[in-house]
């Protein structure tokens, strides 16, 4: 299946939570499958705090990989493009073609770099509300994405209501536990004290990329398990054919994580880096409202919520929290958590263990918006 990136500028730009406002807004997003013509079968994808809208297919023949979804979408597929209209657009605030803090301000003519304002989950969601605006699409089938994805997702049910009639949400939870947040924390602080990080200020060309890529590889970590760890790598080494230092003899880990941190640093800016982790750390589906609860029973749509036994960055234990909430709500609330060793990268991993839940949530809900 192939892919193309297509974008749409929106010259009156947005108005942010804080206020302020951002303009023109350039978005990023790519398209899969037909839109009926009562534009009623179209869903949208969420990408996950470094993703971006190339969710599946290939952009040519010289592509070595598809999609970062791409088991899960096409003809036959759990996202089925024969049935369905499939939307997936780069996050506000990121660096693969829609506007963020490595784009042009043009007040400046320069980078925004930290001159970007503040930006939320809120204003992720209202920026790919426009998206759908310009497409025709008044009412979303279902809504689905993974990790920080899955906050948009939640955001979305919340925020708008009246526009989505189901969710999935996978590997993500109503707000980030204490543990997660310090840990986005220590990976800004990679970034920021970076000498070449410059105030944010910094050469794109000489890019604060130690730091990035430091924190990539923390991350990284949160998204494994120490199940997965033993599995995959155990305490095997990796000899330097010639070591030059002391510590040139690597276990296999080490070698994993600095190759993820060194590719890393090949396709994001750090800057961006910086404004998602912060969005998803304030993100409170609660926010607003006197409980955890009372936030989380605004959402009135069908929804089916996954999450995996190993995942402790977005654990089942907080999943369970906002399902508890929604069932006692009286909503109509799927949840299956999933055994796997592959901690929260599992979503992008297990395909086979819950494309199933996924095709036959869809079918229930098709037909029951076209009894």
């Amino acid at each position: 299946m192939l892919s193309t990136r297509k974008t749409v500028v929106f010259d009156e730009g947005i108005v942010l939570t804080t206020g302020e406002r951002i303009a023109p807004v350039t978005v990023a997003y790519e398209t899969f499958g037909t839109l009926n013509k009562r534009k009623d079968n179209a869903i949208l994808i969420v990408h996950a705090l470094t993703g971006d809208s190339h969710c599946a297919g290939y952009y040519g023949a010289a592509d070595a990989k598809p999609g970062w979804w791409d088991p899960l979408i096409g003809p036959g597929k759990a996202f089925d493009t024969r049935k369905y209209f499939i939307i997936c657009s780069n996050d506000l605030g990121g660096c693969q073609g829609t506007t963020g803090p490595s784009s042009i301000n043009p007040a400046t003519g320069a980078r925004y770099n930290l001159s970007f304002p503040v930006i939320t989950i809120r204003d992720i969601v209202n920026v790919q509300k426009k998206l759908l605006d310009h497409l025709g699409i008044e009412r979303l089938l279902s809504i689905s994405g993974g990790s920080m994805g899955g906050m948009n997702v939640l955001d979305w049910a919340v925020a708008y209501p009246e526009r989505v009639s189901s969710v999935i949400p996978v590997s993500t939870c109503g707000r980030l536990s204490p543990q997660g947040i310090a840990f986005s924390e220590v990976q800004r602080q990679a970034i920021i004290r970076d000498p070449k990080w410059h105030g944010g200020n910094y050469d794109p060309d000489d890019p604060p990329a130690d730091g990035l890529a430091v924190a990539r590889m923390i991350g990284h970590i949160t998204y494994l398990s120490s199940e997965s760890m033993h599995l995959k790598f155990g305490r095997r080494k990796r000899k330097a054919a010639e070591p030059e230092a002391k510590f040139d003899e690597k276990f296999e880990i080490e070698s994993y994580l600095q190759y993820q941190g060194s590719r890393f640093v090949e396709r994001f800016d750090a800057n961006s880096y910086l404004y998602l982790t912060k969005a998803m750390d304030f993100y409170d589906i609660g926010e607003g409202c006197e409980t955890f609860e009372e936030g989380a029973a605004r959402m009135q749509c069908k929804a089916l919520f996954i999450a995996f036994r190993s995942d402790w960055l977005f654990t089942p234990r907080e999943t369970g929290e906002l399902v508890d909430a929604l069932r006692k709500a009286g909503r109509d609330v799927e949840f299956h958590e999933i055994e796997s060793a592959y901690g929260h990268d599992a979503f992008l991993v297990e395909y086979p263990k819950y494309a199933y839940l996924l095709e036959r949530f869809l079918e229930r809900v098709h037909r029951f918006y076209n009894r």
